[in-house]
């Protein structure tokens, strides 16, 4: 996690409070130690102040090199071979604001950047002013957000429901009735769904219609706030 402003580093430990999350750099002297114990007991570690290169120690654990033995998930961290953990997280964040990762680092691991922009902090802005406010907006966006997820789902069900008809389907399509019922019934569902969808997007537009009025507002706070954090450094 690309983290200048420590967002993620304060998010990962507030999460991870419960489940006696440690925390190490590279520059601890057990690291290594620490890092074994946890992948053994499944604790998670938050590897902090990471620079652009990472240690040959953790390539089998950003690429999961596990394997059986002893009917146990087992892993090998340099000389030794521990215990595996499906429980085990590892977390890592760097401070540097623009790092240059190699593209054979970047496969081995989901990279996040919580960078701070002025558009991203007054997105975040937006949301918190129009909960807020007006909770039922709020409420409302979320509902349509869902519903557009199962109204997607739905109509990947139908296409390959229709793409399994036709490969099922012998001969002339259009004298197989099972296949052209599928394709019927298929249509109107579809159809139903796509109606939906437009009523749900057009009830979104409005409804950001109605958040955008208390843009003014957030666009001062994150001025705000980025000259406060700016001050800091």
């Amino acid at each position: 996690m690309i983290d200048p402003q420590g967002q993620a580093n304060k998010w990962i430990k507030n999460m991870e409070k419960a489940n006696n999350l440690h925390v190490v750099k590279l520059s601890d002297a057990d690291f290594v130690r620490t890092l074994e114990n946890c992948i053994q007991f499944g604790t998670p570690v938050l590897m902090e102040n990471l620079g652009e290169e990472l240690d040959p120690l953790l390539e089998p654990l950003l690429l999961k090199q596990t394997f059986k033995q002893g009917g146990s998930m087992r892993i090998r961290l340099g000389d030794s071979t521990i215990e595996y953990s499906q429980d085990f997280k590892f977390y890592m964040t760097t401070k540097l604001r623009n790092p240059h990762y190699l593209p054979e680092t970047s496969v081995k691991v989901n990279l996040l950047n919580f960078m701070i922009t002025p558009e991203g902090l007054q997105d975040q802005l937006l949301g918190i002013v129009v909960a807020r406010e007006r909770p039922e907006l709020e409420e409302e966006k979320n509902t349509l957000i869902l519903q557009g997820a199962e109204n997607k789902r739905q109509l990947k069900e139908i296409e390959d429901k229709i793409l399994e008809g036709l490969s099922l389907s012998e001969g002339n399509i259009l004298e197989d009735e099972t296949a052209i019922k599928v394709l019927s019934s298929s249509k109107v569902l579809s159809n139903e769904i796509s109606e939906k969808q437009a009523i749900a997007e057009e009830t979104g537009k409005k409804i950001d219609q109605a958040c955008r009025g208390y843009t003014p507002i957030t666009v001062h706070f994150s001025i705000v706030l980025l000259h406060s954090r700016l001050g800091q450094y």
